[in-house]
Protein backbone atom coordinates (compact mmCIF):
# COMPACT_ATOMS: atom_id res chain seq x y z
CA UNK A 1 0.00 0.00 0.00
CA UNK A 2 2.77 2.38 0.89
CA UNK A 3 4.61 1.32 -2.23
CA UNK A 4 1.70 2.35 -4.41
CA UNK A 5 1.49 5.80 -2.90
CA UNK A 6 5.15 6.31 -3.55
CA UNK A 7 4.94 5.22 -7.19
CA UNK A 8 2.17 7.61 -8.25
CA UNK A 9 3.98 10.70 -7.12
CA UNK A 10 7.07 9.52 -8.98
CA UNK A 11 5.16 9.05 -12.19
CA UNK A 12 3.62 12.49 -11.84
CA UNK A 13 7.01 13.96 -11.23
CA UNK A 14 8.37 12.27 -14.32
CA UNK A 15 5.49 13.55 -16.37
CA UNK A 16 6.01 17.10 -15.14
CA UNK A 17 9.67 16.84 -15.86
CA UNK A 18 9.06 15.70 -19.44
CA UNK A 19 6.63 18.54 -20.10
CA UNK A 20 9.09 21.09 -18.79
CA UNK A 21 11.78 20.03 -21.28
CA UNK A 22 9.65 20.50 -24.37
CA UNK A 23 9.17 23.53 -26.43
CA UNK A 24 7.14 26.48 -25.37
CA UNK A 25 3.87 25.22 -24.00
CA UNK A 26 0.69 27.14 -24.03
CA UNK A 27 0.15 28.83 -20.68
CA UNK A 28 3.80 28.53 -19.67
CA UNK A 29 5.09 31.41 -17.64
CA UNK A 30 8.64 31.06 -18.88
CA UNK A 31 9.71 34.03 -21.00
CA UNK A 32 9.31 33.24 -24.66
CA UNK A 33 11.91 34.29 -27.12
CA UNK A 34 10.94 37.70 -28.41
CA UNK A 35 11.13 37.85 -32.18
CA UNK A 36 14.00 39.97 -33.36
CA UNK A 37 12.76 43.18 -34.85
CA UNK A 38 13.08 42.92 -38.59
CA UNK A 39 14.39 45.88 -40.42
CA UNK A 40 11.63 47.50 -42.38
CA UNK A 41 12.03 46.89 -46.04
CA UNK A 42 12.57 50.12 -47.80
CA UNK A 43 11.41 50.29 -51.34
CA UNK A 44 12.66 53.00 -53.59
CA UNK A 45 10.68 54.20 -56.51
CA UNK A 46 12.30 53.05 -59.63
CA UNK A 47 14.32 55.90 -60.99
CA UNK A 48 13.85 56.80 -64.61
CA UNK A 49 16.76 55.89 -66.70
CA UNK A 50 18.52 59.05 -67.73
CA UNK A 51 19.50 58.58 -71.34
CA UNK A 52 23.14 58.98 -71.97
CA UNK A 53 23.90 62.08 -73.95
CA UNK A 54 24.12 61.18 -77.56
CA UNK A 55 26.76 62.72 -79.71
CA UNK A 56 25.33 65.27 -82.07
CA UNK A 57 27.12 66.18 -85.20
CA UNK A 58 26.29 69.43 -86.87
CA UNK A 59 25.68 69.04 -90.53
CA UNK A 60 25.87 72.16 -92.58
CA UNK A 61 24.31 72.16 -95.97
CA UNK A 62 26.81 72.96 -98.65
CA UNK A 63 26.59 76.62 -99.45
CA UNK A 64 25.92 77.69 -102.97
CA UNK A 65 29.07 78.48 -104.86
CA UNK A 66 29.91 82.13 -104.82
CA UNK A 67 29.74 83.41 -108.32
CA UNK A 68 31.64 86.56 -108.98
CA UNK A 69 29.88 89.23 -110.94
CA UNK A 70 31.22 89.90 -114.38
CA UNK A 71 33.40 92.98 -114.51
CA UNK A 72 31.68 96.19 -115.50
CA UNK A 73 32.10 97.02 -119.18
CA UNK A 74 34.85 99.47 -119.97
CA UNK A 75 34.07 102.71 -121.80
CA UNK A 76 34.54 102.53 -125.59
CA UNK A 77 37.87 103.59 -127.05
CA UNK A 78 37.23 103.75 -130.82
CA UNK A 79 35.50 106.35 -133.01
CA UNK A 80 35.58 104.15 -136.12
CA UNK A 81 32.32 103.83 -138.07
CA UNK A 82 30.58 100.44 -138.22
CA UNK A 83 28.90 98.66 -141.15
CA UNK A 84 27.18 95.21 -140.93
CA UNK A 85 25.28 93.91 -143.96
CA UNK A 86 22.57 91.25 -143.74
CA UNK A 87 20.29 90.32 -146.61
CA UNK A 88 17.68 87.68 -147.35
CA UNK A 89 15.96 87.98 -143.97
CA UNK A 90 12.58 89.21 -142.81
CA UNK A 91 12.58 92.82 -141.64
CA UNK A 92 13.06 93.32 -137.91
CA UNK A 93 10.59 95.55 -136.10
CA UNK A 94 11.87 98.34 -133.86
CA UNK A 95 9.71 98.33 -130.72
CA UNK A 96 11.36 101.12 -128.75
CA UNK A 97 14.66 102.82 -128.00
CA UNK A 98 15.82 103.35 -124.41
CA UNK A 99 18.88 104.93 -122.83
CA UNK A 100 20.69 105.17 -119.49
CA UNK A 101 23.90 106.48 -118.01
CA UNK A 102 26.67 104.21 -116.66
CA UNK A 103 30.07 104.92 -115.10
CA UNK A 104 32.21 106.21 -117.95
CA UNK A 105 29.67 105.85 -120.76
CA UNK A 106 26.05 106.28 -121.87
CA UNK A 107 24.08 103.39 -123.35
CA UNK A 108 21.41 103.41 -126.05
CA UNK A 109 19.43 100.18 -126.58
CA UNK A 110 17.26 99.50 -129.65
CA UNK A 111 14.72 96.78 -128.74
CA UNK A 112 13.69 94.59 -131.66
CA UNK A 113 11.18 91.97 -132.64
CA UNK A 114 12.87 89.40 -134.84
CA UNK A 115 16.53 88.82 -135.54
CA UNK A 116 19.02 91.67 -135.44
CA UNK A 117 19.18 93.08 -139.00
CA UNK A 118 22.07 94.73 -140.78
CA UNK A 119 23.10 98.15 -139.47
CA UNK A 120 25.50 101.01 -139.86
CA UNK A 121 26.74 103.66 -137.40
CA UNK A 122 28.26 106.77 -138.97
CA UNK A 123 29.23 110.26 -137.93
CA UNK A 124 26.99 113.00 -139.35
CA UNK A 125 27.25 116.77 -139.56
CA UNK A 126 23.54 117.07 -138.70
CA UNK A 127 20.41 114.92 -138.51
CA UNK A 128 17.95 114.92 -141.43
CA UNK A 129 14.64 113.20 -142.08
CA UNK A 130 14.98 110.05 -144.19
CA UNK A 131 13.18 110.31 -147.52
CA UNK A 132 12.62 114.07 -147.55
CA UNK A 133 16.08 115.12 -146.39
CA UNK A 134 14.58 117.86 -144.24
CA UNK A 135 16.82 118.93 -141.33
CA UNK A 136 15.71 117.97 -137.85
CA UNK A 137 16.03 120.98 -135.53
CA UNK A 138 18.05 119.54 -132.66
CA UNK A 139 21.34 120.99 -131.49
CA UNK A 140 24.39 119.07 -130.33
CA UNK A 141 28.17 119.00 -130.39
CA UNK A 142 28.29 115.80 -132.48
CA UNK A 143 25.88 113.37 -134.17
CA UNK A 144 25.79 109.63 -134.73
CA UNK A 145 23.41 108.26 -137.36
CA UNK A 146 22.30 104.63 -136.84
CA UNK A 147 20.52 102.93 -139.76
CA UNK A 148 18.93 99.46 -139.55
CA UNK A 149 18.01 97.44 -142.67
CA UNK A 150 15.84 95.54 -143.34
CA UNK A 151 13.69 96.94 -140.55
CA UNK A 152 10.41 98.71 -139.89
CA UNK A 153 9.05 100.80 -137.04
CA UNK A 154 5.42 100.09 -137.90
CA UNK A 155 3.03 97.17 -138.30
CA UNK A 156 1.68 95.84 -141.59
CA UNK A 157 -1.38 98.04 -141.06
CA UNK A 158 0.81 101.13 -140.68
CA UNK A 159 0.54 101.63 -136.90
CA UNK A 160 3.75 102.86 -135.28
CA UNK A 161 5.57 100.36 -133.08
CA UNK A 162 8.10 102.91 -131.83
CA UNK A 163 5.73 105.59 -130.65
CA UNK A 164 6.34 109.14 -129.45
CA UNK A 165 9.02 111.53 -130.57
CA UNK A 166 10.42 112.00 -133.03
CA UNK A 167 12.83 113.71 -130.58
CA UNK A 168 13.34 111.98 -127.20
CA UNK A 169 15.16 113.97 -124.54
CA UNK A 170 17.83 111.80 -122.84
CA UNK A 171 19.77 114.37 -120.81
CA UNK A 172 22.71 112.05 -120.07
CA UNK A 173 26.35 112.99 -119.61
CA UNK A 174 27.08 112.81 -123.34
CA UNK A 175 23.92 111.53 -125.04
CA UNK A 176 21.57 114.49 -124.90
CA UNK A 177 18.82 113.37 -127.31
CA UNK A 178 17.65 110.35 -129.31
CA UNK A 179 15.78 111.03 -132.58
CA UNK A 180 13.70 108.84 -134.89
CA UNK A 181 15.06 110.08 -138.21
CA UNK A 182 13.04 107.77 -140.44
CA UNK A 183 11.00 104.67 -141.13
CA UNK A 184 11.12 104.47 -144.90
CA UNK A 185 11.49 101.67 -147.47
CA UNK A 186 12.74 99.04 -145.03
CA UNK A 187 15.21 101.34 -143.26
CA UNK A 188 14.77 102.69 -139.71
CA UNK A 189 16.94 105.64 -138.73
CA UNK A 190 17.98 106.44 -135.15
CA UNK A 191 19.89 109.68 -134.60
CA UNK A 192 21.97 110.13 -131.44
CA UNK A 193 22.78 113.68 -130.40
CA UNK A 194 25.98 114.05 -128.36
CA UNK A 195 27.37 116.82 -126.25
CA UNK A 196 30.77 116.14 -127.80
CA UNK A 197 32.44 113.64 -130.10
CA UNK A 198 33.61 110.54 -128.23
CA UNK A 199 34.46 106.90 -128.75
CA UNK A 200 31.63 104.38 -129.17
CA UNK A 201 31.08 100.67 -129.63
CA UNK A 202 28.19 98.51 -130.90
CA UNK A 203 27.11 95.04 -129.73
CA UNK A 204 24.31 92.64 -130.62
CA UNK A 205 22.19 90.82 -128.04
CA UNK A 206 19.84 87.96 -128.90
CA UNK A 207 17.73 87.23 -125.81
CA UNK A 208 15.79 89.39 -126.28
CA UNK A 209 17.05 90.71 -129.63
CA UNK A 210 18.46 94.23 -129.39
CA UNK A 211 21.24 96.44 -130.67
CA UNK A 212 23.33 98.18 -128.01
CA UNK A 213 25.36 101.32 -128.58
CA UNK A 214 27.72 102.61 -125.86
CA UNK A 215 29.17 106.13 -126.10
CA UNK A 216 32.00 107.27 -123.85
CA UNK A 217 31.56 110.32 -121.64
Amino acid sequence: MDGTRVAIPLVALMLLTACGQGGDAEGSSSPSASPQPTQAETTQEPTKDTPEPTETTETTEPSEPVTSRPPAPSPPTSTREVQVDRQGMDPAVVKRVRYAGHPGFDRVVIDLSGAVPGYSVRWAKSLVQDGSGDPIPVMGGAYLQVSLRPANAHTDSGALTWTGGPVFRAGLANVTDVVRTGDFEGVVGVGIVLDHRAAFCVSEQKRPPRLVLDVAH
